[in-house]
């Protein structure tokens, strides 16, 4: 059967039967609490949630476990760390990349704070200038942001690079659509934030995500209450993960995590694969192509313009003639659609996952080469 779901960057599909296996063990057999007992139950299910944070931290490429703390998505991962950082008076340098999770609180720190922001310096397709990043750091930078991998044309910023320029300004990378597909460094980057989801690139479920801080004391916590910890003491613990856990986890998702990250599948094609599917498309006459300029540089999904159809037409057709379901439109990131020349219009979406086999992406070119016949 072909797999004619291309939408991956807005959730995955499908999931690793395991997903739903650890789920149903969970809600059936174990369903104790975390953190907040001693018997068996509550044991095992916490056992559950370490395990999938040791796992996490593993794949982050930290060995400070402790500071990966569970959230409910990377949207709100990112609102604990930029409210909880109290910008006040200051300047923030962003990529030209970044989604509405991000831009939509930056530009609510900005009218509140006294606080300003500048686009940094990039090329073509988006990738951070490093060459004239320096040039764009001002006496009053106090964070850099940037989305690894856009959720637009998905190109993959080079962190390691952007933060050996900024020096020990700290940096905040969003992680939404890199995690599950690229090797990560946290600390061999020098990373100071990051956010990321469990529901994209590790093929888990929604309601799942964390946050990281090299530093957990400069961020306070955006949500107070119980912790099974310090519980009698009004304030919240000042250590992680408690400080950024408060109340009951969504232990049911993170199980599912725990069986997304055991059942993780061997990927059914390679980058040659959808680099060749992407310069087949690319010499489809009457679509234009976004995608990284450097082959290395190039996550799993990439968008198109049609000239005879807009990309809701063109996202309706692929779906009403070839029952190919793909993301039309803004993808929540004007500003990068802005950077790529593509607003307001928008593109078409192609993201993949490693269930995508060869025959797949061949069915998605013929598809693309009947539209525009």
């Amino acid at each position: 059967m072909i797999n004619t779901y291309f939408d991956n960057a807005a959730t995955s599909y499908p999931k690793p039967p395991e997903v739903a296996g650890y789920i149903s063990e969970y809600l059936n057999k174990s369903g104790g609490t975390y953190g907040r007992g001693s018997y068996p139950r509550i044991l095992e299910s916490s056992r559950g949630v370490e395990t999938v944070r040791e796992i996490l931290a593993e794949k982050l490429g930290t060995r400070k476990a402790e500071n990966v703390c569970f959230t409910s998505n990377a949207t709100s991962a990112i609102n604990t760390i930029l409210s909880g950082l109290k910008l006040h008076d200051c300047h923030i340098l962003i990529s030209p990349m970044e989604h509405n999770a991000v831009m939509r609180l930056v530009s609510e720190i900005c009218r509140r704070n006294n606080v300003s922001y500048d686009i940094m310096p990039h090329n073509l397709d988006g990738t951070a200038d490093i060459r004239n990043l320096s040039l764009f750091i001002k006496p009053s930078t106090r964070l850099v942001i940037v989305n690894h991998q856009s959720n637009v044309n998905g190109v993959i910023q080079p962190i390691k690079e952007i933060k050996k320029q900024i020096g020990e300004i700290p940096i905040l990378v969003d992680l939404a659509q890199s995690f599950g597909h690229t090797d990560l460094k946290i600390d061999g980057w020098d990373i100071d934030y990051a956010a990321f989801t469990g529901h994209k690139g590790l093929l888990g479920p929604s309601g799942t995500g964390g946050l990281f801080c090299k530093d957990p004391e400069n961020v306070s916590p955006l949500i107070l209450g119980g912790t099974g910890s310090r519980s009698e003491s009004f304030e919240m613990p000042s250590f992680t993960p408690d400080k950024f856990e408060a109340g009951t986890p969504n232990l049911t998702g993170i199980h599912g995590l725990l069986g997304a990250l055991k059942g993780y599948p061997e990927p059914m094609h390679d980058h040659a694969d959808l680099t060749a599917l992407m310069d087949e498309i690319s010499s489809i006459e009457q679509i234009k192509i976004y995608r990284s300029k450097e082959i290395a540089s190039q996550g799993p999904l990439f968008s198109i313009t049609h000239e005879k159809h807009n990309s809701s037409q063109l996202a309706a057709i692929l779906y009403s003639d070839f029952g190919i379901e793909v993301r039309a439109g803004l993808h929540c990131a004007p500003l990068a659609h802005q950077t790529l020349g593509t607003f307001p219009s928008g593109t078409v979406r192609f993201a993949l996952s490693p269930y995508h086999k060869k025959e797949d992406l061949r069915y998605l070119l013929n598809a693309l080469k009947r539209i525009s016949k």
